[in-house]
């Protein structure tokens, strides 16, 4: 027999199996770049200018083009082409080559034509298609295999025919938007437990409303003749026979003794009340009443003016909760409670309200939101209510009225981080040591991260972080409020007071940046860091970038520590960490919006970051760490860009 070659070790030709089959996959595994392109192609017009190059839409998790939002792979998750001026079909045939595809939206647009076909796209969560031009029937099955689906907004197009029953199959379905269109017969029987928006207004409907729907508001049915049963007062049970004479003879005597006793009544109940009311005018000079007017005007800090008598509230307005505590208070509960000023900021008052039976709450009340509609005002708040996360303060209950609005929260005692950073200036320590502070970044990064993924068509999913809008709890773990309020604030008063709006792309370009909040996340945590009130560095004319500014000169003068927090106790051993900190808060500082970092990659390494080193690691780190900060290549280091993989 000739020589024959030695076989392969088994352990080779596994190692060797198991390259070919990665390297088969990746080579197998679907192109964003190309998908995007051919969708281009075929169906935007105008197309983005900056959909093309060399470069995919996603660097690791950066959006390098227009409307792409990518996910911690570095897949596209979201596109977001709303108000572009798009025109023609919408064919979504290429998008289906994007497995990670959550959120599409192309919302105020021209578009037109029959709904595009979404049954290619079965992992979708979030549909937003509303304000086009769209018309004909919807096919009744379209949506039976998206079991995920949990937003569909197809208001004010021309949409016709019955209401696809298929929208019954996704068991998440929260928030579904037909208004305004010409959808006829009835409303599928919906009965998905989450649903908290169900707005089918102005359309042929008929037909008892589900059950379902029953204690949504009356405003998302009106505007179909024939519909019928709860929320509208209009009953579904009518007469199917002809009265008889003799019966409508009776029933004529009948009407007309009641309306006799109706104004016999009246007129007695008014001569009542004439009486009643000359004699507490009497008592009233005695002893009048005394009760606190939460929407009383120009109250100073401290206690609370007192008014005689008690306001009456309509009873068309009243408190609308969003929360697990529904109706447990009303807003005639809050006007009689007492309470106490808390503080005036910009966008106005804040009132602590002790109800007479249950804890305390907090009232602000805003004067920057007149220009909001009611029923968009209802569904963002809504919105907020569906938000859960232990570093959000949760919204219970809110009051509309067209003057002003109330929105009421949880108190929580132990006050903002700007107090405990500014309030007690007469002590040589602070009571927010190092490990308590990291605690409170961590905290505060948690929250904003959330807030990026449960509110993706925000811009600003926050808009106003700063240390007054960071309470602490009794285990000072950070609480964010005033969170999410731009969608509701007047556009010119959100650019003047909100903190994002002064990010430095608002004073360059005039408008904030998916990355805004960011910004703000950067400068928090350089104000946590330094001890120093980021307005004390603000100069007149320029962006609110001066504290990174102080802190990059002073750096690069002398790295040893004159940057960090006289006050703050507990950092023996923790100065690497606090540098490595201080070098995430520079990248989240930067002025150019494509080098910033992204949320996602802020909050990863924000995650890393220990309390202390031990001896043996602290030397080392600490001066490599200083060296690092004292180039200046470190403080616009790209690694900030992306998480690491």
């Amino acid at each position: 027999m000739g020589d024959q070659s030695p076989p392969w070790p088994p352990h080779l030709l596994l190692v060797l199996f198991l390259f070919l089959a990665t390297w088969r996959a990746a080579a197998d595994a679907p192109d964003d770049r190309s998908a995007l392109l051919e969708f281009k192609e075929t169906t935007l017009s105008p197309a983005p200018s900056d959909w093309g190059g060399q470069d995919g839409p996603c660097i690791n998790n950066v959006s390098k083009w227009t409307g792409v939002y990518c996910d911690k792979d570095g897949r596209v998750s979201v596109l977001r082409l709303e108000s572009m001026n798009l025109s023609g079909t919408l064919t979504l045939d290429a998008l289906s080559e994007l497995p990670n595809l959550r959120s599409l939206s192309f919302s105020n647009n021209s578009l037109e034509g029959s709904i595009p076909n979404v049954t290619k796209l079965p992992n979708l969560k979030s549909i937003y298609l509303s304000m086009n031009r769209f018309a004909g029937e919807i096919p009744d099955g379209m949506f039976s295999a998206m079991l995920g689906l949990k937003v569909l907004w197809l208001s004010q197009n021309n949409f016709s025919g019955s209401i696809p029953s298929s929208l019954t199959a996704p068991k998440k379905l929260a928030e579904l938007r037909l208004d305004g269109n010409k959808f006829e017969g009835q409303i599928p029987a919906l009965w998905q437990p989450n649903l908290q928006l169900v707005n089918v207004s102005f359309n042929d409907l008929e037909g008892p409303i589900p059950e379902r729907l029953s204690n949504m508001s009356a405003s998302w049915f009106e505007g179909n003749k024939n519909l019928c049963g709860p929320p509208l007062a209009v009953s579904c049970e009518s007469p199917k026979k002809n009265l008889s004479p003799a019966l409508l003879v009776v029933v004529i005597v009948i009407s007309v003794a009641a309306l006799v006793a109706i104004v016999g009544a009246t007129t007695f109940l008014f001569r009542r009340r004439k009486k009643e009311a000359t004699t507490v005018n009497k008592l009233r000079s005695v002893k009048p009443e005394t009760t606190v007017h939460l929407e009383a005007d120009g109250m100073g800090l401290g206690t609370v003016r007192y008014h005689e008598g008690e306001k009456k509230v309509p009873k068309e307005e009243k408190l609308l909760f969003v929360g697990e505590r529904r109706g447990t208070f009303g807003l005639q509960d809050l006007l009689r409670a007492s309470a106490e000023v808390l503080g005036s900021g910009n966008f106005g008052s804040s009132y602590k309200a002790i109800l007479l039976d249950g804890p305390s709450v907090v009232v602000k009340r805003f004067k920057e939101m007149n220009g909001v509609g009611r029923e968009y005002f209802q569904e963002h708040m809504r919105r907020l209510g569906r938000l859960s996360h232990p570093n959000l303060l949760p919204l219970v209950a809110y009051y509309y009225r067209k003057e002003e609005k109330l929105l009421i929260s949880d108190y929580i005692p132990n006050g903002s981080l700007a107090h405990m950073l500014y309030g007690n200036r007469t002590s040589r320590t602070s009571p927010l040591d190092w490990p308590t502070r990291l605690k409170i970044i961590k905290g505060v990064a948690r929250g904003l991260a959330y807030l990026y993924e449960e509110l993706p068509m925000l811009t600003v999913p926050h808009g106003h972080l700063k240390s007054s809008n960071v309470l602490l709890d009794l285990s000072f773990e950070p609480i964010l409020t005033d969170y999410a309020l731009a969608p509701v604030m007047n556009k010119a008063h959100a650019s003047e007071l909100m903190v994002a709006y002064k990010s430095p792309e608002c004073a360059q370009h005039g408008k904030p940046s998916t990355k805004s909040d960011v910004w703000s996340l950067g400068i928090l945590m350089l104000e946590i860091l330094t001890g120093r009130f980021p307005a004390n560095h603000l100069r007149p004319g320029r962006a609110g970038t001066d504290l990174a500014k102080w802190v990059s000169s002073v750096i690069r003068e002398e790295w040893t520590g004159e940057v960090f927090d006289g006050t703050m106790k507990g950092t023996r051993n923790s100065e690497g960490e606090m540098l490595k900190l201080l070098r995430i808060a520079m990248a989240c500082c930067e002025t150019d919006v494509r080098r910033r970092c992204e949320m996602a990659a802020a909050l990863e390494r924000i995650e890393e970051l220990k309390e202390r080193e031990s001896d043996a690691e602290f030397s080392s780190s600490a001066i490599s760490e200083g060296e690092a900060f004292y180039s200046s290549k470190a403080l616009t280091d790209d690694d900030f860009s992306s998480p690491k993989n």
